[in-house]
């Protein structure tokens, strides 16, 4: 998707640098992101080819999320470094 916008844009630049008018760099990049959603949004059948298996809520409560431990403070020294002369 993202690819497609960069893309439309870059060309959309471009064409419109050249032919000096920003109403068709404009139009070129409306164009892309036309087709940008037509490829997205629909829910295309090879989108599906692979679908991901949702855990269960049954089974996400049996396997709680591991919580992040607390690092231990290290104690903060106050002696001040010897500066050379």
């Amino acid at each position: 998707m993202q690819i497609l916008l960069l893309a439309s844009a870059v060309v959309g630049f471009g064409a419109g640098y050249v032919l000096g008018s920003f109403q068709m760099m404009i139009l070129i990049y409306a164009g892309g992101v036309v087709l940008t959603t037509l490829v997205t949004i629909p829910n295309w059948p090879f989108f599906n080819r692979h679908p991901l298996k949702w855990l269960d809520p049954s089974e996400a409560e049996k396997h709680p999320k591991p919580q992040p431990q607390p690092q231990p403070q290290q104690p903060v020294s106050s002696k001040k470094k010897p500066s050379k002369k």
